[in-house]
């Protein structure tokens, strides 16, 4: 299937305005800039310091329909459709995704890991669900377990909670960040009593686990609690899918698409040369291609800036220069960017067209989300 217009998501692009001179310098990024210049913004969502919800995240939920696009809640509710990509049936039920963490105790409060850091095999993850299993259960709740990293828990006691995913809590003290009743503020946060006695009954059952033993013994972090995030459903599709194809690993964006019924293709190397190749004709056959480019998401959020300047050359070699030769040449009607941050994100759209209009001078800097507003402060280490 060709695709005429084509939507590139990449998270974690943005870095903080501080940041930004030191980590953008000399980098060669052409073609970047020239879709950015040329390029007519269509969107941008601020974000706030302590939005529990990536901005990726949001606008997936928003593009595909889980949330009012002309709302701005911090909501994200893809975990059922994570549970989809993952070969469970989430059926019309809520469900909630629990993972494996490790919580690090620092001087005077906790620190969540990121569960990439922890790096649990699905051996050691399916031998340490055969002991929360029980826990879980007894506790009136149905869990999925189709990944043996990331389970699945849906059921009425466990109500509507709000949550951040941990790439968005990594790093940082899990205080503010643990599940509270949705409809808590921040002047009055309400922590939901059920999750935390369940995340307590299993962290004492881990501990000393022959599991989490093995680990240690070996120099490695330990699994010593469970982490939940991303509560929602699978609505009844109405509509149009807004994608006719999709490539993503990202389990949430893999989901969305198999909900919306679109064509769900593995992420490729770079941009496939069906997309560099002109259509039959541009009126019938305009088909909207979804590309999540997610491989900036953890030197970001390790703040691993080598590695992540080295990813973005790659994005720019691989995805944004092919993209812009096909835009050139005709055989892409459109690209557009949806650039994020910590907090913000920013959809701009380049046309064929657009393309002459060397007046327009927007640039990446003009993008940065200010410091000052969406930082939260130097996260405990």
């Amino acid at each position: 299937m060709h695709a005429n217009h084509l939507h590139l998501l990449i998270p974690f692009a943005l870095p903080a305005a501080g940041n930004a001179p030191a980590l953008l310098r000399d980098l060669e990024l052409p073609a970047l800039e020239k879709l950015l210049q040329r390029a007519t913004l269509l969107d941008a969502d601020a974000g706030a310091a302590f939005q529990r919800t990536l901005p990726h995240e949001r606008w997936l939920a928003r593009e595909f329909g889980l949330i009012d696009a002309r709302a701005t809640p911090d909501q994200a509710p893809l975990a059922a459709h994570m549970l989809l990509a993952d070969g469970g049936e989430p059926g019309t039920d809520l469900w909630a995704c629990v993972e494996p963490v490790h919580i690090r105790i620092a001087r005077d409060h906790l620190v969540l890991i990121d569960p990439a850091s922890l790096a649990l095999q699905p051996d050691e993850a399916a031998r340490l669900l055969a002991e929360a299993r029980p826990l879980i259960e007894a506790m009136d709740l149905r869990l999925a377990a189709p990944n043996p990293l990331r389970w699945y828990v849906s059921g009425a006691a466990l109500g509507r909670l709000a949550s951040a995913p941990p790439l968005r809590a990594a790093g940082r003290s899990v205080e503010i960040w643990l599940p509270q009743a949705e409809d808590s503020t921040a002047s009055g946060s309400r922590r939901s009593p059920f999750w935390m006695k369940l995340q307590n009954e299993v962290q004492m059952s881990w501990f000393e686990h022959a599991v989490n033993e093995a680990r240690e013994a070996r120099g490695e972090l330990a699994a010593n609690s469970i982490w939940l995030h991303s509560q929602g459903a699978v609505p009844a599709q109405t509509g149009v899918a807004p994608y006719a194809m999709v490539l993503a690993q990202a389990p949430a964006a893999r989901g969305l698409a198999l909900a919306s019924g679109a064509t769900l293709l593995d992420l490729p190397a770079g941009l496939p040369d069906a997309f560099q190749q002109r259509a039959g004709n541009p009126k019938t056959d305009a088909h909207r291609a979804l590309v999540v480019l997610d491989a900036l998401a953890l030197p970001f959020v390790h703040e691993d800036w080598y590695t992540w300047r080295t990813a973005l050359t790659e994005i720019e070699t691989q995805w944004l220069r092919p993209a812009l030769t096909a835009l050139e040449h005709g055989a892409l009607s459109s690209v557009s960017l949806t650039l994020c941050g910590e907090t913000d994100y920013s959809t701009l759209r380049t046309t064929r067209a657009d393309l002459r209009k060397f007046w327009r001078r927007r640039s990446l800097t003009t993008l940065l989300p200010d410091e000052h507003k969406a930082s939260p402060g130097p996260a405990p280490r």
